[in-house]
């Protein structure tokens, strides 16, 4: 009790010392605390992205169907059964037919999956209903990222080539009628999206699918022979892979950001002890052990971090709260960078992120603290007196 009241005594005394090593440790905590919530925001909104542009809430593929082996897409296909039908009516179910071919873009070829989909669907976010034609030519929808490959804009006619199912080439002309922007590789690079009915009959293939992505449906469908279900934590193994991986690059910066906030104690904690030699002289010369004094300069440092938290917590509270709600605009397209990242991103600050940080920086602050103080256990107290370090 006594070493807490010397403490904060000396803290105050300090003045603007103290309350500088405060601010710069409550820099600290927001930084280390916004970082995390903006990787944890980028992990939560890309996973997201994919459930609402591909994977919903799971997906029933034909038996043949491998999405690695482009090959397989020949036998992957199937006549919807009767009870996936009346779920696809009632939009609980999207069925996609899934080719391959060719497109012929100013003079160029360029290998493509072309996909056919309901115009009237609306349990994904690709805004399908831009295939609906009034003018008799054949709509086609691309991503920004194929866009920008193929040099296309939306008005434009493009060539398309693919062989049906007996294995006869045909061509036509597709108008892009639409271009969309997602943070989903897989749904816009390399893909043509046409409507189903027009792609089932360019293949000869009348009410068939390669895959359905289904959503919330009230009852579970029947299993049926030629179709699997595939889960969507299946589904979404890959990106939780990549968000895992990703996470030890957070940890890293993590640390990073704490080691600076920690040298910057210690150099403190450092200066303090050179500077106040004679005081600690004093205190051993009334009694007080050398234990009690290193005691009372970590618990010195210590306080610095309790202040820092409720000092961060004036200002970052405000701060993390608004940019959770409104996001962080990203002002440099994704594209320059290679990644998938959203135009702006919201951070996720969850209750164990921050005091888990308030906790370990504290936790560290002390350790840090108490490391340079052991100097003065060594201290003679008749040199400590006279200013003279050991």
């Amino acid at each position: 009790m006594l070493a807490f009241k010397l403490a904060l005594r000396n803290l105050l005394g300090a003045g603007l010392r103290t309350w500088l090593n405060v601010i710069v440790l409550s820099f600290s905590f927001i930084i280390i605390i916004w970082t995390k919530g903006l990787l944890e925001g980028w992990d939560r909104q890309a996973k997201n992205d994919m459930i609402e542009w591909e994977v919903g809430q799971g997906q029933y593929w034909h038996k043949n169907y491998d999405p690695y082996d482009p090959f397989t897409l020949n036998d992957s296909h199937g006549i919807i059964p009767d009870p996936y039908s009346k779920s696809a009516d009632q939009n609980m179910l999207v069925p996609v037919l899934i080719t391959q071919g060719t497109i012929y873009p100013q003079g160029r070829m360029q290998s493509v999956l072309i996909k056919g989909i309901p115009p009237g669907q609306q349990l994904l976010k690709l805004p399908a209903g831009l295939l609906i034609s009034s003018d008799g030519d054949l709509p086609g929808l691309i991503g920004k990222s194929m866009a920008e490959s193929t040099g296309l804009r939306e008005g434009d006619y493009v060539t398309v080539r693919w062989r049906d199912i007996n294995g006869t080439f045909d061509a036509t002309e597709v108008k892009i009628t639409g271009i969309f922007e997602t943070t989903v590789p897989s749904v816009d690079v390399g893909q043509l999206w046409l409507p189903l009915e027009n792609l089932q009959k360019m293949m000869l293939m009348p009410g068939e699918a390669t895959i359905m992505v289904k959503g919330n449906a009230p009852e579970p469908l029947p299993a049926d022979e030629g179709w699997i279900m595939k889960e969507q934590k299946e589904l979404l193994a890959d990106i939780d892979n990549i968000i895992k991986a990703k996470g030890m690059i957070g940890v890293i910066i993590w640390g990073i950001l704490l080691m600076m906030a920690m040298l910057a104690v210690f150099d403190t904690q450092v200066l303090s002890i050179f500077r106040r030699q004679k005081e600690i002289g004093t205190y051993i010369a009334l009694g007080m052990t050398r234990r009690q004094v290193v005691g009372l300069f970590t618990t010195e440092g210590a306080m610095h971090s309790v202040l820092a938290a409720v000092v961060g917590a004036l200002y970052g509270i405000p701060l993390l709260t608004m940019q959770a709600i409104k996001g962080i605009s990203i002002p440099v397209s994704s594209s320059d960078f290679g990644i998938a990242m959203a135009e702006k991103l919201y951070p996720v600050y969850s209750l164990s992120l921050i005091a888990g940080t308030v906790l370990i920086v504290m936790i560290v602050t002390t350790i840090v603290s108490y490391w340079p103080s052991r100097k003065i256990a060594k201290l003679n107290p008749t040199d400590a007196l006279r200013g003279r370090m050991q």
